[in-house]
This record gives C-alpha cells, structure tokens and sequence, in this order.
C-alpha cells in the first residue's frame, strides 16, 4: 500500500506532467491506467498516469520530470506485446503513449524517411505509397497498431523479411531520449555506419536504454510485379527443408508456415460479410488491373477451405519484381524447390489477401472461439530445428492429457528470416475470461460474434506452466527471440564480458534505472 509520502510525491509528478504536456494529456483514471498497463497477457503493476507528449520536446521533459521523480518509465507503443514488453514491475511509474507524435518527414532524394514515435507501419506505408517508395521491411502483420519505434525496441518481422530481414536492418538512425531527459542521436542522418554502429545498441533493447523520439530508415523502390504462391506439406521434415532452401536463394519478399490448426491464420478467422467485403474490394484494388483481381478472387472463391484444411502444414509466398517476368521467374525458383521436396501446390488465397491487405485488425488476440491467446516463440540455427521439433512433439505428448483436461490448444507458425534464421511460434488457446486489453483492443463488431468465459485460472496456469517448460527448451536449443520484455532469459545467456558492458551502458543513460525496470533482465 502506497504511504502518503507516496501519495504527495506521485501527486507532484503528475501535477507537472500536466503542466508539460496538458492536462488533458495525462490520463489517470482507473480504466485507462489498468489498459495501459495490460499487454495481450496480463498486468503486473498500475501506472499512476498515462502521459501523451505532443511533440519530441515535451517527450523529453517527461522523461527528465520522471528521473527527478525517480519514477519508472514505460513507453507503449501499438500494444500487441506479449511478454510483459510494456508491463510496470514497479509502482508508481509512468506509461507514455506517444500516439500524438505522428511526424512523417520524407526525403526522397536520399532516400530515407523519419518518423515520430507513434507512427504506425500502417501510416508509413500510406505516407509512402504516393512517393511510389517503401521500407525495406515495411511492417509486422500488427501494422495497424503497431509503430515503427516500437518495432525498433522489439524487433519486428514478416512483411519484406523474407529479403530485407527483421525491422531493425531496415534502419538508418535514431534519436532518443536517455534515462535522465538528454537526447542522443546516432550515426548521420543518412548513413547508420559512421564509426560504431550506436543504433544497433537501441534495437531490441525493450526500451530499457532510451527511449525512441524519432526512427530513421532507408527507403526503396517499389515493386508492383508479384507472384503469389502456397504449397501443402505433409511432414514437419519436408517443410523445413523446403522454407530452408529457399531462403538460401533470397527469392521471396515474404514468407510464413503454419500448421494444421492455424491454416486460416490471418484471414481465416475474419468473419462477417463487412469483413468480407473489405478483404474482396482489397484484393482487387491491390492487382494490376481489373481483371487480375477479379480472377485472383475467382481463385480465391474455388480455394475454399478444403485445401488449406487438409494440409498438414502450409506454407505462404510473396515473390516480388521489377517486371512481371522476374516476379513470375523468383515463383518459379519456389515452385521448384518445394516440389523438390514433395510440396504439393495449393490455391493461392492466403497470401494473395495478405499482399492485398498486409494489416489486419487485431482480432486474433483472442481465439477463433473467444478463447484467450499467447504466442511465443523461438529463432533456430537450421541445424537445430528438427531436435527442437522433436522434443516439442515430446513435451506435448507427455502434456496431452492435462491439455485435454483444460481444453488447452496450441497451433504453430514458421517463418524463414534470411538464410541463417528459422522462426518456430507455437501458440496456446484456453477458455478464459478477457481482459480490458480485448475490450478495447478487438473490433466491437467481431467481439459481439465471441462467446465469453468464466476466469478460468487452472487452465491459465497450465498453460503458464507449459509456455516456460517450452521456453527452456528453447534455450536448451540454443534459441534467440524478438521481444525480449521480461520473458526470456537474454541476460542469463550472456557471457560476463557482455553482462559487464550492457550493465555498464546502462548504468551511463539510465542511472537511477527508471526505463522499463526489469526488461531484458537488467
């Protein structure tokens, strides 16, 4: 329980957030401290406001007014984390929402586009299209809610990661603000590698050594020719080898695995003839003519779901050019070398919606039934994969009982990230109550379609208990993770040297620790 010495002093905080800021820019009510405060999972603590500078300046004299407080300092971005990225281990601090700082400044010329930290990939990609250019990487499916500075903290992948890699290579600098309110500024504002690369500290680093007021990244053409393909896998086995093989030859723009349970991923679970309707107007606005989209669509109404259900495992590619030709050549290469491996090619619905709609609502944070959801997820070396799938398939069969018990549900998602990288995301589903995070976040005309449940905390506790017996092994496979948050061990499996120098670093920019304590273990 707070002590009034407490009180006065968090009373005094937010008086002169209020004064920097707005009032009307510092949230304290109780609903929107607790949505704040809760990512898709959970909360842990309750901020004591929520403060939304309306420009880089204020964002700065938040951050100082918070270290005089010595208060805790969160930022959260589009809020689609699940590994307490965002949640408060501490009381009495502060979430800044930095939804108002919306600058898009592009130069062309060299080719690089700034943004403020609370543009969205969705924005960025809409402020590009009239330029004819994009980012490299160009977004996480959570695009609409997702920012770009919070991809930076996190890392991102899918969209353009099949060739450019994860968010963080799409990057040419950053400026941000330290733990005691000084802005710091990396490389030039064109180029990222001038001496050490001080970027490359700020990416994936969950927040914990600055925060992000602006991101600078590099631009490109883009290409309009492209080729939308998917196969049918019947074994685990020949998946890998095929999504592996391909990555070696840089073919796709874009590429992801699922297994039996998650066929329909991204677009299977919209529902309605609103939702419909949108997927059909975009998949024709996003061909090259009129026809094309009517046929991708003619494609799509004969696909149906019997295909994509009656895979053991499914995989999806965008092969893009700077011709129609070479769009259709990469496609080729891919038909290739997933036939090579026993792929049977399947309609093209999938990712012909996702290249048309790359940005989806965010109503697969609750199950297909309602039920709740958490992803997590592990990057292999390719020479691990099938030793972690191994053991995986172990781990469940010894748990399928207590599974069963608990209706608890796991689905699998794959992605290739460039040659040396296999993403592995298994996925758990439970019957469990929502939280204010689904309220707010899920669109209201598809929550009404939802069932709801009762608080179900024996299944949620099952479902903890195998999510960090899954983790372990991930580690035991030698694995990575975006993401970091307060999830997995990415201080623990350090060397002491690196220890030595992350907390040396930290020490420097956030000497009283006040930026998201406890994130990456530090």
């Amino acid at each position: 329980m707070a002590t009034a010495a407490t009180r006065t002093a968090e009373t005094g905080l937010v008086e002169r957030l209020a004064a920097i800021v707005g009032p009307a820019h510092v949230l304290t009510g109780e609903a929107d401290r607790l949505f704040h405060a809760t990512d898709v999972l959970r909360a842990v603590e309750v901020p004591v406001a929520v403060v939304r500078p309306g420009t880089v300046e204020e964002l700065a004299a938040v951050v100082a007014a918070a270290h005089a407080a010595r208060a805790p300092v969160v930022v959260r971005g589009g809020g689609a984390s699940y590994t307490d990225g965002y949640t408060h281990a501490r009381p009495g601090g502060i979430t800044i929402d930095p939804s108002r700082l919306k600058a898009i400044s592009v130069d062309a010329a060299n080719a690089v586009v700034t943004v403020e930290a609370g543009v969205t990939w969705a924005e960025l990609r809409d402020a590009l299209l009239p330029h004819g250019l994009r980012t490299p990487f160009f977004g996480p499916f959570s695009g609409l809610a997702a920012t770009v500075a919070g991809s930076m903290s996190q890392h991102s992948i899918s969209h353009g990661t099949g060739l450019w890699g994860v968010s963080a290579e799409s990057l040419v600098g950053l400026d941000l603000v330290t733990g005691t309110g000084e802005m710091l500024s990396t490389g030039t504002p064109f180029f990222r590698f001038y001496g050490p690369d001080l970027a490359g500290l700020f990416t994936g680093d969950c927040g914990a050594l600055g925060v992000k007021a602006r991101v600078r990244l590099r631009l490109i053409r883009r290409r309009e020719a492209f080729e939308a393909l998917s196969f049918s896998f019947a074994s685990f086995a020949s998946m890998h080898a095929a999504m592996r093989a391909i990555a070696v030859e840089a073919l796709d723009d874009e590429n992801f695995g699922l297994d039996s349970t998650l066929q329909q991923g991204q677009i299977g679970r919209q529902k309605g003839v609103a939702a419909k309707a949108e997927i059909a107007g975009r998949v024709l606005t996003g061909q090259g003519s009129l026809g094309a989209g009517v046929k991708a669509l003619a494609k799509m109404a004969i696909a149906g779901e019997r295909d994509l259900r009656r895979a053991s495992f499914a995989v999806h590619y965008i092969a893009e050019g700077v011709s129609p030709a070479e769009a259709r050549d990469r496609a080729a290469r891919i038909r290739q070398l997933a036939e090579a491996e026993g792929a049977e090619e399947i309609p093209n619905s999938v990712p012909t919606v996702v290249r048309s709609m790359p940005f989806a609502p965010l109503t697969n944070t609750l199950g297909p039934k309602g039920e709740r959801w958490v992803p997590f997820h592990a990057l292999l070396a390719h020479d691990r994969v099938a030793e972690f799938h191994a053991a995986l398939e172990s781990l469940f069969a010894a748990n399928r009982a207590v599974m069963e018990t608990h209706g608890i549900v796991s689905g699998r998602m794959f992605m290739a990230v460039g040659p040396n990288a296999f993403v592995y995301e298994p996925t758990f589903y439970w019957p469990d109550a929502r939280s204010i995070y689904h309220e707010r976040v899920v669109p209201a005309d598809h929550l009404a379609t939802l069932p709801s449940y009762a608080p179900n905390p024996a299944a949620r506790a099952e479902a903890m208990r195998l999510k960090a017996e899954i983790i372990a092994l991930m580690a035991a496979h030698g694995a990575a993770h975006f993401q970091v948050g307060r999830v997995y061990p990415w201080l623990a499996s350090r060397d002491a040297a690196s220890v030595r120098l992350i907390r040396a670093v930290k020490a420097a920019l956030d000497p009283d620790g006040i930026l998201n304590p406890g994130a990456l273990g530090l």
